[in-house]
Parts: structure tokens; C-alpha cells; sequence
């Protein structure tokens, strides 16, 4: 009779050490996506160009992602997961300055921490979102109405000013990617060459005093 074959401790961290390895070079790969695409749009990118970016051989970009339409989707998924997450916070249960304030907080962060994906997205919509668009219908819309039921009863509580809740959303999307979607218009207004770090926390402290004071809440 055969024995059966039995996983050894030494199989495992081999599969834990190629797990690991996978999700270094895709979260490589990701990065290097939002950079190129960012820069020269869908059409003007190429595989070559990104697997440069990132340091890596070309087949490693085919063989995690297949082809540039699948790599720039997973992008795009993932700019749009990343967005959504800081909504958890937003409950009925939460406060609501608490819970917008750190929405706002962390929508600011991303913009200074991954400005190429945000332009990614936004050429995206630029475009008519041929490739987000029934993630937008979906996905996006769900959260959106969900979160704005959230905030909806809030107001009817007298936790907060009446404000369209729909359009609070909107208006931190704007007043929030502004600072990676058109960095360059802000750098020239400000007479600066990069944002720095105390640029982005003066910029986040306005939007954020601003947004929650059109809210009715303290700051």
C-alpha cells in the first residue's frame, strides 16, 4: 500500500516564503502601474515601460497579470477598494464628527500617499470609466447610499446640520483628490515645487475645519 503524503513543516514555509514573494512583487508591480499609467494614460503605457518601473523581467508582470488590460483593471479595483474602506467608520452608532473627520483625514492621506492612482482614476472618468463604470453603478453606489442613510439618520437625530447627504460625499471627493489630481495647479498657486509634509497637514486641517463646520459640528 502507498502512504499517503503528508505536508511536512518545511513544505509550509516554502509555501508561506512563495506567498510572501507573490505579494511583494504584485504590490512592486501595482505601484510602479499607478506611477506609468498616471503619466502617460492607457494607451500611451506599455508592459515594458511598467516591468522598468518596477525593477522587474516583463514575464513577471505577464505572469502574475496576463496582459496591460487586466493589470490596469486590478488598478483601478484597487483604488476604488482603498477609497471605500475609511467608510466603515461611518455607523449609526459612531459620532459624527469623529467618523467624517477621520473619513476626511484618511481620503487626504491617500491623496498624498498614492497621488498616481487617484489621476489614474480620474482619467479614468475623464474618459467616460469604459472599464469602472459598472463598479460605479454598483459598488460605489451601494456604499454611497448606505453610508448616506447613516448620516440621513444623524440629522433626524439632531446630530448634525441638514445637509444632502449624497452631496457631502461628493464634495469630499472633490475638495480631497484636488490635492493629487491637480497637484500642479496647487503648486503654482502656492509658488511650490512639491507639497511637503506640513503642506499636506495645513491642506487637511482647512478641509477638514471647513467640511465639518458646513456640517454644523465642532471643530
Amino acid at each position: 500500500m502507498t502512504p499517503l503524503s503528508r505536508s511536512t513543516p518545511s513544505d509550509a514555509s516554502d509555501e508561506a516564503s512563495k506567498g510572501a514573494i507573490r505579494q511583494a512583487n504584485e504590490a512592486l508591480i501595482l505601484a510602479a502601474a499607478e506611477r506609468v499609467f498616471a503619466g502617460a494614460g492607457f494607451g500611451g503605457t506599455t508592459m515594458a515601460a511598467i516591468a522598468e518601473a518596477a525593477g522587474l523581467p516583463k514575464a513577471n508582470l505577464h505572469y502574475y497579470f496576463g496582459n496591460k488590460q487586466e493589470l490596469y483593471r486590478t488598478v483601478l479595483a484597487r483604488t476604488l477598494k482603498d477609497w471605500l474602506l475609511p467608510t466603515h467608520g461611518i455607523t449609526p452608532q459612531a459620532d459624527p464628527r469623529a467618523a467624517i473627520e477621520r473619513y476626511i483625514r484618511d481620503k487626504m492621506a491617500l491623496s498624498e500617499q498614492r497621488p498616481h492612482a487617484s489621476k489614474v482614476f480620474a482619467n479614468e472618468l475623464l474618459h467616460g470609466a469604459p472599464i469602472v463604470k459598472a463598479l460605479l453603478a454598483t459598488e460605489l453606489r451601494e456604499m454611497v447610499l448606505a453610508k448616506a442613510a447613516v448620516i440621513d439618520g444623524w440629522i433626524a437625530a439632531g446630530r448634525m446640520a441638514p445637509v444632502d447627504p449624497v452631496h457631502l460625499f461628493f464634495t469630499i471627493w472633490a475638495a480631497t483628490q484636488t490635492y493629487a489630481d491637480f497637484d500642479v495647479q496647487v503648486r503654482a498657486v502656492l509658488g511650490l515645487q512639491e507639497l511637503s509634509a506640513p503642506d499636506h497637514a495645513r491642506a487637511t486641517e482647512h478641509v477638514v475645519a471647513l467640511i465639518l463646520r458646513g456640517c454644523g459640528l465642532s471643530v
